[in-house]
């Protein structure tokens, strides 16, 4: 995780201008090995890697920028983008999503991998 942290400091975003999000959220608490990191970003962040980086992938709709995947938005499973960013929790100097929303969204997005991570979460949730 280290690794894909420094990759994400080199980035220079501000803290209130991104968070965590896909798997992020369980690798940091050892749920979960990372293989990359998933972040959602404010448009006017999103417009300026866009153009500095050049790598956005239509077809997938969002930036890949070496191991890091960047969104703007969680659409369609997640609506409120901004309760994400309200609502994170700073863990070692970076703003991650809460465990309730990734939960949340694994559960609506329903692959086999996802229902794992709903389990590993609740147990989690439930053992705190």
């Amino acid at each position: 995780m280290q690794k894909l942290l420094d990759e994400l400091e080199k980035l220079n975003l501000a803290a209130d201008s991104y968070v965590i999000f896909g798997s992020g959220p369980m690798v940091v608490r050892g749920l979960k090995k990372a293989g990359d990191l998933d972040i959602i970003v404010k448009k006017n962040v999103w417009d300026r890697l866009a153009i500095e980086h050049g790598v956005y992938d239509q077809q997938k709709g969002w930036i890949v920028i070496g191991d890091i995947d960047v969104f703007y938005d969680w659409e369609p499973w997640l609506h409120d983008v901004d309760l994400l960013f309200e609502t994170a929790e700073m863990i070692n100097g970076h703003p991650y999503v809460r465990l309730e929303h990734v939960l949340e969204w694994k559960k609506l997005f329903g692959r086999e991998k996802d229902l794992k991570d709903v389990e590993i979460i609740k147990h989690f949730i439930t053992d705190r």
